[in-house]
């Protein structure tokens, strides 16, 4: 196992399970083309797609087909599997990464193995890649075929999958504890956006087990070797995390039917305090009204102050025949 570092256009590494090299080492830039030509092993090379070179030197690799060529430089934003003569090739889903945090935000990871080359390409930093180079290092003897190393590329793609689960999970509780427990919202992640993330992660990922589903359909004949194995597992893999997100997924719409709900009797009580309002302040309303008009004859208008007292009377008389009446039809 070798670890490379090279001036390559766009290499960020590149692993050679060579012959007679099982340990982690760093490989010099002219034993690069030895290791591409050499009969036995494989090599996996990373390379970044915002090197514009990458295209024309992807180009001369051998044993790379045209549709895989076209798959590792294509800005393709769904994931796919595709088997074609013995090679694999396609776009993995992951989240981006920053020099000092994670992102919620979705990276594309192109691939293909063809023969014994494994190639990968991405424009931004993705989380699951650098665990895959620390488990090959770890382990170089569990990753014999290339198809090994696709597979770990799922694998954590998938524990991603589940690390975002469990911090949706966390914000889903806090926010079905401010639901239930009428607590402030202040600071509180808002349930639109968090659902919004919750869905997209779930299209991806059923996108992607349909896609694996297809490519383990091929005939055995079409397939990299140990493919066929490998994808059960990985399969399997994506249903229990998929079962997980569509279990997300309904308990974040069951909370924004219920956050829905509370809204609804809140508005609707407010309302109901507006109309008994609006019910008692009527009938003085028009007593106002009618002692306002400034006609010609109005009651009290010649009886010094003790008309004024009368209109209070009045006003006070009509509230209390308001409250009795709405007693007497039981909206009070």
């Amino acid at each position: 196992m070798q670890i490379v570092e090279t001036e390559t256009p766009g290499l960020i590494w590149a692993c050679g399970m060579l012959p007679g090299s099982q340990t982690p080492g760093m490989l010099k830039e002219e034993a690069l083309p030895a290791a591409l030509a050499a009969s036995e092993g494989f090599v996996w090379l990373h390379l970044n797609l915002a090197d514009v070179r990458v295209a024309d030197y992807l180009a001369t690799l051998p044993d790379l087909t045209e549709p895989a060529l076209i798959a590792l430089t294509a800005r393709d934003s769904h994931p796919a599997v595709n088997v074609d003569e013995g090679s694999l090739y396609g776009t993995l889903i992951d989240y981006q990464r920053e020099f000092d945090r994670h992102t919620r935000d979705l990276g594309r990871l192109h691939f293909a193995i063809c023969g014994r080359l494994i190639v990968t390409t991405r424009v931004h930093p993705l989380r699951s890649l650098d665990r895959v180079r620390v488990a090959i290092e770890k382990s170089p003897s569990k990753f014999a075929l290339p198809i090994d190393v696709f597979e770990q590329l799922v694998v954590e793609v998938q524990r991603t999958m589940f690390q975002l689960v469990l911090e949706f999970t966390e914000e889903l509780n806090e926010i079905e504890d401010a639901v239930y427990g009428h607590k402030p919202r202040e600071g509180q992640v808002p349930l639109q956006p968090l659902r919004r993330s919750i869905v997209r992660l779930h299209r991806y990922l059923r996108t992607m087990l349909t896609a694996m589903r297809h490519a383990a359909a091929w005939d055995e004949d079409e397939m990299p070797e140990g493919f066929d194995e490998s994808a059960a597992r990985l399969i399997s893999r994506l249903e229990a995390a998929d079962h997980e997100v569509s279990a997300l997924q309904d308990r974040a719409r069951l909370l924004h039917e219920e956050a829905d709900s509370r809204l609804s009797a809140e508005t609707n009580r407010h309302l109901y305090i507006l109309s008994v309002m609006t019910a008692f302040l009527l009938p003085p309303t028009l007593v106002t009204g009618f002692f306002g008009m400034n006609t010609p004859g109005l009651p009290f208008s010649h009886d010094g102050s003790s008309g004024t007292i009368w209109a209070f009377g009045l006003i006070i008389a009509s509230t209390a025949a308001a409250w009795w009446l709405l007693r007497r039809v039981g909206i009070l």
